[in-house]
């Protein structure tokens, strides 16, 4: 998915289509909500698809770098006071934690860490 999304924004898609799943449906709202993307949207058929509306800024993405941190070979858990500051607090590290997805910053406030799935700024 993080992959699609950097793709995309390189070659100055307006939208990319994402086969969809729970926890990418959460990480987009997440996006969303921290004003990385302009929207997501569920497209119903076999297979769901997210289709991510991607956005700009003075024709520049929104989106500088986006990150995979934690690898199936090499899983990244970090305890709550351990949680990355990504760019001295203006990017977003998603954490998926006992509580469901949630930033490193909303994770940081109710004390719980978790699994560092990507960083965002």
């Amino acid at each position: 998915m993080l992959t699609r999304i950097r793709n995309a924004q390189r070659s100055r898609k307006r939208s990319v289509q994402i086969p969809a799943s729970k926890l990418k449906q959460k990480l987009a709202d997440i996006l969303v909500a921290e004003g990385y993307v302009d929207q997501v949207e569920v497209k119903d058929g076999m297979p769901k698809m997210l289709i991510v509306t991607l956005k700009y800024v003075d024709n520049k993405p929104r989106i500088t770098d986006i990150k995979r941190e934690s690898t199936p070979g090499h899983r990244a858990y970090r305890k709550s006071d351990e949680l990355p500051k990504i760019l001295n607090g203006y990017g977003v590290a998603i954490i998926s934690t006992s509580r469901g997805l949630m930033t490193n910053k909303q994770a940081k406030k109710e004390g719980i860490g978790g699994e560092v799935l990507c960083s965002i700024y």
